[in-house]
């Protein structure tokens, strides 16, 4: 009998309409593929997956990987590269090289996973001053970033060093117009151990070819809760934020002065129009529409530091609409995605589209109402499973990142709702994370959370198509 991922090799994609995922729902790949011999649309993607020898990664015939700064190997400021690779972006860097700023899911009783060392003995190579959180001197909160620069020329790794340090479970975030990093604390109900500050917090890093840590500054206007990512509404300035719990809620930050995070702000909530607190989640029954636009407006939230880690619960008293699991956001040429974990009756999970309002943000947003919409619900794990961060590629379509216990891929939508698997890791239980794309296109890097190393793409990828 053959494996999920013995069959998927074979066949190289699997594809569905969101317009057609309801009647396909009980076997969409079978219905696709019978399509395409019966002389349908052509296959999507970039063909059957072809055995990696290494063992690492399974990739389309013209593919190839380079793999580098994998945990514990010592790094350039003589720390070394923490644990739990997770969300990361790409910016330009001098030269032609790519700027990396990578996130790093750590808690801080991982000391496995420490850049400073099991016994933190190399704690004295950094400035503590730039260290959010010491841990009272006794263990110091491992999450932050690191930031790399890659040479995509020479397909090789030519820097890497601890960019912000002392902040806990650093999960995903996002890139700014103005071109930082906002990395994403997603805090446990518990603090750390020996924690001498409060956390759940944003922070922003600025990537830099220059060795040493940012100044750790707690963006508490944006809120505080399991934060997982963010994206920016290049036109307006608002911040889109998604929450990594069961009963979270959207939200809209709106910045006091565009482009300048730490000046404050208003927080909000997402509520649809014609539904006070409703449930897009459909875990009991598909309920909320696929492929279907619905108005919203945004409701102020006050106490945004929510010292009783209730915020999200005040906003759904509110009115503000739940979501599962948002995790996965990136601004695309028109609108925002997000990823919802596990969300849908087979909690497989979601992908939803945010169109602003043409007026965003401002006292004018009635006249013209934003839109959200449900835009692809498969309810089949051969399609996708559990989608976690996500990316826009350079030709339109979204790249999946897969977070389950099982074989984990990256999967690319087309704007049409159509599936196909772009890689695939070799081993059960590795997450996937952190998806996006060098400045020209060249190069998808992904990062595999545990044991720890990210990776760099190459092939034959297209470079734009509508």
């Amino acid at each position: 009998m053959k494996t999920r991922r013995d069959f998927l090799r074979t066949a190289g994609l699997t594809t569905a309409g969101f317009l057609g995922l309801r009647a396909l729902v009980n076997n969409p790949l079978a219905a696709a593929l019978a399509e395409s011999a019966a002389g349908g649309a052509p296959a999507l993607g970039f063909g059957p997956l072809v055995r990696d020898a290494a063992g690492y990664l399974d990739l389309p015939a013209g593919f190839s990987y380079v793999k580098f700064s994998e945990r514990g190997q010592e790094m350039d400021d003589g720390l070394l590269v923490p644990g739990m690779h997770d969300g990361m972006a790409a910016f330009p860097g001098p030269e032609g090289r790519v700027l990396l700023v990578r996130n790093h899911e750590n808690e801080s009783a991982w000391v496995d996973y420490s850049p400073y060392g099991k016994d933190q003995s190399r704690l004295g190579k950094v400035d503590k001053s730039r260290i959010y959180d010491l841990g009272q001197g006794v263990l110091p909160n491992l999450g932050g970033t690191t930031t790399l620069v890659y040479d995509p020329a020479s397909r090789r790794l030519e820097r890497h060093y601890l960019s912000l340090a002392g902040t806990v479970r650093n999960c995903a975030g996002g890139v700014t117009p103005w071109g930082t990093w906002v990395t994403c604390e997603e805090m446990n109900a518990e603090p750390e151990p020996h924690a001498e500050k409060v956390h759940g917090f944003n922070f922003e890093v600025r990537p830099s070819t220059e060795i040493g840590l940012v100044e750790p500054v707690a963006l508490k206007a944006m809120g505080r809760f399991r934060h997982e990512a963010i994206c920016v509404h290049p036109a307006s300035g608002a911040v889109y934020e998604t929450e990594d719990i069961g009963d979270g809620l959207l939200y809209r930050f709106l910045p006091t002065t565009p482009g300048k995070l730490a000046d404050g702000g208003r927080l909000q909530a997402l509520v649809l129009r014609d539904k006070f607190g409703a449930d897009t989640r459909n875990w009991d029954a598909s309920t909320f529409p696929v492929g279907k636009p619905l108005a919203v407006k945004w409701v102020d939230l006050d106490e945004v530091e929510s010292p009783r880690h209730d915020l999200r619960l005040r906003g759904f008293g509110a009115g503000a609409a739940l979501f599962a699991r948002g995790e996965g956001a990136w601004w695309g040429e028109d609108a925002a995605w997000f990823a919802m974990t596990n969300g849908g009756p087979a909690r497989l999970g979601q992908i939803f589209r945010y169109r602003p309002s043409e007026y965003e943000g401002t006292a004018r947003e009635d006249e013209a109402p934003g839109t959200i919409e449900l835009f692809v619900e498969p309810n089949n794990s051969e399609l996708v499973s559990n989608c976690d961060n996500l990316c826009v590629a350079p030709w339109g379509d979204l790249v999946l990142c897969e977070d389950t216990k099982g074989v984990c891929r990256v999967v690319g939508v087309t704007p049409k709702g159509e599936f196909y698997v772009i890689a695939s890791n070799t081993r059960g239980g590795r997450e996937l994370a952190g998806a996006c794309f060098s400045p020209d296109g060249s190069t998808l890097f992904v990062n595999v959370q545990n044991p720890g190393y990210t990776l760099a793409i190459t092939g034959p990828w297209p470079r734009g198509r509508a």
